[in-house]
């Protein structure tokens, strides 16, 4: 399925991005962040439900100049404190600034938040390729786009829904900005299953791809662009 995913990331589809059992055991709405649209913002509030936020390549994240919210927010008493997320006691949340793009309203809207999304991919790509990105110009924060910047070190580090995103993203050969957002159950006020979401994606035609499937393909991926010395990213 790591080839069906790719190419629908490619293709700027959507994708279902399950991660582990033993970790949030969640299936994320994944879709290049340069993509999206007015109409995937609706699909993803509609039949997602979760918080849809955008994640960012560590090596944008720096040139940006994004932090993480945990370490902007560690002298105050809401800080996180050393494993304080049961389903990742190794690592701090991925949560950095949310922001509203200085050309939208009220910033929640569907277009806004579009908006906003594909501004912060452009953002990324520029920065990733060497040129001049000011994103305190393009942005005010607080705002209503959540950004989420990836470890360092990637799936190497920390193996969450930001991560298995952006090294998709880098797989494929895109602009390592992704849009994700949770799939909740209406009925149950959960996660929705992995099972229910395997019948979405079958319902509307979209791939399902599983933590475990993304780590194994990024591992082999890794493995040969160690031992050729060639970059991870140029983007056209």
């Amino acid at each position: 399925m790591i080839s069906e995913a790719l190419a629908a990331l490619r293709d700027g589809k959507f994708i279902l991005l399950y991660d582990f059992d033993d970790r949030e055991k969640e299936t994320d709405f994944a879709i290049r962040a340069d993509a999206v649209t007015p109409r995937h913002i609706v699909q993803m509030r509609r039949d997602g439900g979760g918080l849809i936020c955008t994640a960012v390549h560590p090596d944008a994240a720096q040139r940006l100049g994004l932090p993480f919210a945990s370490d902007v927010l560690r002298a105050m008493v809401v800080a996180e404190r050393e494993g304080d997320i049961p389903y990742d006691r190794k690592n701090h949340s991925s949560f950095s600034l949310w922001v509203n793009h200085r050309n939208t309203f009220t910033g929640i809207t569907d277009r806004d938040r579009a908006l906003t999304i594909t501004a912060i991919a452009d953002q990324v790509k520029t920065s990733l390729n060497g040129g001049g990105a000011n994103f305190n110009e393009a942005f005010r924060t607080p705002g209503h786009v959540a950004l989420l910047r990836a470890a360092d070190h990637l799936l190497d580090q920390r193996r969450g829904q930001t991560e298995l995103s952006i090294a998709l993203a880098v797989m494929a050969g895109i602009t390592p900005a992704v849009t994700i957002c949770e799939m909740l159950d209406d009925k149950t006020g959960n996660a929705l299953t992995k099972l229910d979401a395997k019948a979405y994606a079958k319902r509307h035609g979209l791939v399902f791809v599983k933590g475990d499937e993304v780590l194994e393909c990024w591992e082999a991926f890794r493995s040969r662009h160690l031992k050729t010395g060639s970059l991870l990213y140029k983007f056209p």
